[in-house]
């Protein structure tokens, strides 16, 4: 499996820590970035290159996923998740790791540097690389209706339905 990793520098330390361990149980990782620590840099565009490689590889069939670091990893998914097509899920414990994947068909996951120690992260990036998407009819449904409003703004017979009304409290 291919594996698509970016961070910030707040990251920094982790990204080579997950990439050494991971070439060591076999999987390609591809380093988007940065290559040095520098305290201002920013995450957006090695996050969005690194969810552009994982959609790019798995458009064309390949096995890809992609691990976003910063040091909440807020920001990092969020940049993750600008790319069309891509679902970037932020993993803090070992169920959100497995249900990332399970549930949501997650390709990328973000990861708070600052959040977690390098065995645990390692852990939970383990959880993730393994876990399959379920493929429950509820999981595709709610999935493919992210995807319509990802290309339309709309999810038909759903958004316009939704009452949007005063909170009043009694």
């Amino acid at each position: 499996m291919r594996v698509h990793i970016a961070t910030d520098h707040a990251g920094l330390e982790l990204s080579h820590f997950l990439m050494h361990r991971l070439i060591e149980e076999g999987y390609e990782m591809i380093d988007h970035g940065p290559a040095v620590y520098d305290a201002a840099d920013d995450y957006p565009a090695f996050c969005i290159s690194a969810a552009q490689g994982v959609r790019e590889d798995r458009e064309n069939g390949l096995d890809s996923l992609g691990i976003v670091l910063g040091g909440s990893g807020n920001g990092e998914q969020m940049a993750a998740n600008l790319v069309r097509g891509i679902r970037a899920a932020l993993v803090w414990n070992e169920d959100t790791a497995r249900l990332a994947r399970q549930h949501n068909d997650a390709q990328v996951i973000a990861i708070g540097g600052r959040q977690h120690g390098n065995d645990e992260a390692l852990e939970l990036v383990r959880i993730f690389l393994a876990e399959p998407f379920s493929g429950e009819s509820r999981h595709v449904r709610r999935i493919e209706q992210l995807a319509e409003f990802e290309r339309t703004g709309d999810i038909a017979g759903h958004l316009s339905e939704v009452p949007v009304r005063p909170y009043a409290q009694d």
